[in-house]
């Protein structure tokens, strides 16, 4: 199992593990993402897997059973970073032609990331996350800062206090205040 395969069956557990926590009166919850409720928020997550993963034209029901839907998306991803042909394929998109493993590593485990803790504060839940994906995330995005300020990205950066743990830098990174 690769190093991207590893982190992001733990970066997906962690998103799993919050979503199962969701009661019923929470899926309206507002999110740390203003546009977005719980229910819209793990729509975005499962839609984007679907996108990375490569079922072009694939979105949520967000009427139906998001749970099964996450599990699905999540899965299909697993499996395709754990077949080397379809790992190694060549993805277009924002960030320049990349492997799909590349585009799961540095993309889809950060963009996961963040909304496992914008679900787990919505929810009142856990917000520690995975510090060695945190790490990784921030040194990706961290060279693109500006690139990812646009409208549907990133929020402008909070300033982190002098003593601020490498999570809450993140977080701060990512527009969000912890």
């Amino acid at each position: 199992m690769t190093e991207t395969e590893q982190r992001y069956a733990r970066v997906g557990s962690g998103f799993a593990s919050r979503l199962a926590g969701v009661g019923p009166e929470r899926w309206t919850a507002p999110t740390p993402c203003s546009d977005w409720d719980v229910r819209s928020l793990v729509a975005h997550v499962v839609t984007t897997h679907w996108r990375i993963e490569g079922t072009a034209g694939r979105e949520a029901d967000t009427s139906g059973d998001l749970v099964a839907q996450w599990q699905e998306a999540s899965v299909a991803v697993s499996d395709a970073l754990a077949d080397p042909e379809r790992a190694s394929a060549i993805r277009g998109g924002m960030f320049g032609e990349q492997t799909f493993e590349s585009v799961v590593s540095r993309l889809l485990c950060s963009d996961t990331l963040y909304h496992t803790w914008d679900l787990a504060r919505a929810t009142g839940q856990d917000e520690e996350l995975d510090q060695d994906a945190v790490e990784k995330s921030l040194a990706f995005l961290t060279p693109m800062d500006e690139a990812i300020r646009r409208p549907g990205g990133f929020a402008p950066k909070v300033e982190p206090s002098a003593d601020a743990t490498l999570q809450t830098r993140w977080l701060n990174f990512g527009g969000r205040s912890a």
